[in-house]
């Protein structure tokens, strides 16, 4: 069973950091493209980051460049997303997703396999 299990969610103040971690299991995912994508109430879906399976290439939302980073071990079957500089329209729901479309696809279409999720919740 393939599994995409996201962790390190939470209530966070502006201005502070938080790390998420993903880890994957059932299939091997490290050829895939590894995202996150964020939804917060009432909005769509929107692509946060995406990294590339040997991690050559990584491609980020206007919104989260420079504030968030994306990187990936590929013998651990894990991806981390580190948040640095957190602002309340980060509030969302944070999904782990697989691709095997190749490069860094920015649509949720285009992902194979998802997470369940984690709260990220920035105070102001």
């Amino acid at each position: 069973q393939v599994q995409l299990v996201e962790s390190g969610g939470g209530l966070v103040q502006a201005g502070g950091s938080l790390r998420l971690s993903c880890a994957a299991s059932g299939r091997t995912f490290s050829s895939d493209t590894m995202g996150w994508f964020r939804q917060a109430p009432g909005k769509e879906r929107e692509f946060v980051a995406a990294i590339t399976w040997r991690s050559s290439t990584t491609a980020y939302a206007v919104s989260v460049k420079g504030r968030f980073t994306i990187s990936r071990d590929n013998a651990e079957n894990t991806v981390d997303l580190q948040m640095n500089n957190l602002k309340p329209e980060d509030t969302a729901v944070y999904y782990c997703a697989a691709s095997a479309w190749g490069g860094v696809p920015r649509r949720p279409g285009e992902y194979d396999y998802w997470g369940q999720g984690t709260q990220v919740t920035v105070s102001s």
